[in-house]
């Protein structure tokens, strides 16, 4: 291995490292992240209610159930009416019953009462949906399961059919029934609401109760009917026949006998959790994020992956969705939010509550154009589904105005990356895939491709090698010829002569191996975004999508982690052995401080590999397997004689002098010319 070779490693160790450190937390901005979270939490505390309701506070209770027709007045464990002219009713909290007359004991029941009266009062003509029995609609067809609350009148939750939810090591030794399905959103995680407010009056859907009307397997209307005037507003859902997405559609009805003239938009506001699915936290951690597409815009943004981050958007946004590893909760708007829109993303830390169950807090505050007179204001599609790239490629047809990019969902890599992962390698990976063999002999088949498909660059950078380790000795005699410091412009234009002569590239070993890179971190970025791996076994990994963490370490190591991957240590080895095969073609006198570096880097790959798919490390231990295979069956095949002989002939043949070359010479002649007029000069001053 040459010194041009041992550059092109390092060129593509660097790259290699630079592009896994981008993917790490960095210490200094995880503690500023800490720091803003615990700022937030303190900021976030509402300030101490008053301890007693006052005269005026009475009133506001009186004049509301007076307006509600002396019918209770019910929200949230405060239970109010008016009998003979004086308030009686009873509130509710924790596990304590207090009547009205003895509120102001408890500070709590105080609160929950001025709640009660801000809700009613702000509510006005939808009051009457404040009350009501939360229930679950659920709806389903072959792929996804959802339930809708009538309680905010919400998608409370979203199962896909067929996916299991493997949070540990220890899911993949159960019976895959007892294994629940990937559960993306629950009551517990997700909340999301329309609100409409002007000056003296808010409709907030997360409020009211719905009443669930036309409904059947696929499709149920949410209605708010208490309504004056007859009037309705409705929020209906539909399951699209054999799809992940679930058809979202605002209708209403007579709302412009009542609803202010000056409201022209309409907020949205989503709350979430990103839920756990992955046994391999810390890969799932790094590719969990908030992400959106504006409208007319090929480019899809994100918030980061590690620690805090808040943005404002001041153009149309298109979809907006909370990603996962593998996963991903889509809103798709039909038009676009408009205006302004802030997106903020926490990510949790080791040691919070829920850091074992969640990933990434995300809350979005957004909105869109609202008319009261029209019957169907606004529609939208939820996408509840895989980072499946040919299924999100599809649904780019709801969409007849622009494409909608939902593909950069999956983590393939930037521009060339993505290319050479969608153009080249998913195409024949899944025309394999149609094999129905295991996904270890697909891997397998895969890598022997590409290994082939590379092999001209492989033997071309070896013949290079080879060639290079023949002019050594002339090489060296020229070192030895021009030994002085001032001679060093005629002993490299000397070397290139040689160089020319026997037909041989200085850079020829470096090229080939740089090539080939754009491939190796391609293949970096396929297989942990490779949907099929998951929960697919291969010999003792039980999931090639997650770390074959067999190994347990009684403490955690950073980077490394709390266990180690069997295929990553093979990886690792074998890597070791590839070093010393390259180094015995590399003269014991060569770059000998180089040498302990190249067998450093295996040790670090160790590292950095460890907690990555075993898919991936599997792939690496494969492709090294087959080149240092390729290298002997190289050795075998070129001959140095031959290698010489064909060399000598090149030595005959007349050399035409490129432009380059000839600009070269003469700037190291002018080079030499000025140096020795220097040491005249020089001489004549002493």
């Amino acid at each position: 291995m040459d010194k041009n070779t041992v550059i092109g490693m390092l060129l593509m160790c660097a790259v290699i490292f630079g592009f896994m450190y981008c993917q790490s937390n960095n210490a200094k901005d995880a503690q500023q992240d800490n720091n803003k979270q615990a700022e937030k939490k303190e900021n976030a505390n509402p300030d101490t209610p008053k301890d007693t309701l006052t005269q005026e506070d009475w009133d506001k209770l009186s004049s509301l159930v007076a307006e509600n027709n002396d019918s209770a007045l019910v929200y949230e464990g405060v239970s109010v009416k008016q009998v003979g002219g004086k308030l009686t009713g009873t509130v509710k909290v924790g596990n304590s019953t207090l009547s009205i007359d003895s509120v102001n004991k408890n500070i709590n029941a105080v609160d929950a009462v001025r709640k009660a009266i801000s809700k009613f009062r702000s509510a006005q003509k939808f009051s009457g949906c404040l009350t009501g029995t939360n229930q679950n609609v659920t709806l389903k067809n072959d792929s996804l399961e959802i339930e809708i609350s009538t309680k905010g009148g919400m998608i409370s939750r979203a199962t896909l059919n067929g996916y299991k939810a493997y949070h540990t090591q220890e899911d993949y030794k159960k019976d895959i029934g007892s294994i629940p399905d990937v559960e993306l959103i629950s009551p517990d995680n997700n909340s999301y609401s329309f609100i409409l407010k002007n000056i003296d009056q808010s409709f907030d859907t997360k409020d009211f109760y719905f009443v669930p009307e036309n409904q059947n397997d696929s499709s149920v209307t949410m209605s708010l009917v208490n309504l004056p005037n007859g009037a309705k507003w409705s929020i209906r859902y539909t399951l699209v026949k054999g799809t992940y997405l679930v058809k979202m559609e605002i209708l209403q009805k007579n709302m412009d006998s009542f609803m202010h003239t000056n409201i022209t938009n309409m907020e949205f506001h989503w709350e979430q959790k990103i839920q756990r699915q992955e046994a391999g936290k810390q890969f799932e951690e790094r590719n969990s994020a908030l992400y959106w597409k504006l409208h007319g815009d090929d480019e899809v943004d994100n918030l980061s992956e590690n620690g805090e981050e808040k943005k404002s958007v001041n153009d149309k946004v298109k979809w907006i969705s909370a990603k996962s590893q593998f996963f991903s909760t889509v809103l798709i708007a039909n038009d676009c939010f408009n205006g302004k829109t802030d997106f903020q993303s926490i990510a949790y830390k080791d040691g919070e509550k829920d850091y074992d169950k969640y990933l990434k807090a995300i809350d979005i505050n957004t909105s869109f154009n609202y008319s009261y007179s029209n019957a169907a204001p606004a529609s939208f599609y939820f996408y509840f589904g895989p980072n499946r790239y040919d299924l999100l490629s599809s649904y780019d047809q709801f969409s007849k105005e622009e494409d909608l990019h939902l593909t950069r969902l999956v983590s393939l890599g930037w521009k060339l990356f993505r290319w050479i992962n969608s153009g080249i390698i998913m195409p024949v990976f899944n025309w394999l895939c149609k094999t129905g063999w295991s996904m270890g002999i697909i891997i397998l088949l895969l890598t022997i491709l590409l290994k082939l498909a590379l092999w001209p660059l492989t033997y071309k950078s070896y013949m290079s090698q080879a060639k290079m380790k023949i002019l050594q000795p002339d090489i060296q005699a020229i070192n030895e010829k021009y030994p002085n410091q001032e001679d060093a412009m005629k002993k490299q234009q000397k070397i290139m002569e040689l160089y020319k002569q026997a037909g041989a590239n200085p850079m020829g070993g470096c090229l080939p191996m740089l090539l080939q890179m754009p491939f190796l971190i391609a293949m970096f970025w396929f297989f942990p975004s490779s949907i099929d791996l998951r929960g697919q076994s291969f010999l003792w990994a039980p999931d090639l999508s997650a770390p074959d963490a067999l190994i347990s370490l009684p403490f955690s190591i950073p980077f490394l982690g709390d266990h180690l991957s069997i295929f990553c240590l093979l990886m690792t080895i074998t890597n070791i052995a590839y070093t010393y095969v390259n180094m015995q073609s590399q003269s014991s006198s060569q770059m000998p401080g180089m040498k302990w570096m190249m067998y450093l880097m295996p040790v670090m790959f160790l590292v950095f590999f460890n907690t990555y798919a075993a898919g991936l490390s599997y792939y690496y231990f494969v492709s090294l397997l087959i080149t240092i295979i390729q290298t002997f069956l190289t050795r075998l095949m070129v001959k140095e004689d031959k290698v010489r002989a064909v060399m000598a002939e090149n030595a005959k043949k007349p050399k035409k002098k490129s432009g380059f070359m000839a600009r070269l010479e003469e700037a190291q002649r002018r080079q030499q010319q000025a140096l020795k007029e220097q040491q005249k000069r020089n001489g004549k001053r002493r």
